[in-house]
């Protein structure tokens, strides 16, 4: 059987942390940035975390499964 490619998209999106989780970037950061309020803006900095019911479709497409 062939070995499994990994998704390069995803593999640029997201990162295995070292306890097992998934790392991604949090969304609504691109633009229309005005209208916001700064707190919440500050909150999309940090990272968000890939749900438990999506991490096993998730590590498909890396190629950790």
């Amino acid at each position: 059987m062939p070995k499994q490619k990994t998704n390069r998209s995803v593999l640029k999106r997201i990162k295995i942390t070292k306890n097992g989780k998934l790392r991604r970037s949090k969304a609504f950061r691109r633009h229309l940035l005005a209208g916001r309020s700064n707190k919440r803006k500050r909150n999309l900095r940090r990272f968000g975390f890939v749900s438990k019911g999506e991490r096993k479709s998730y590590l498909r497409l890396l190629g950790e499964m």
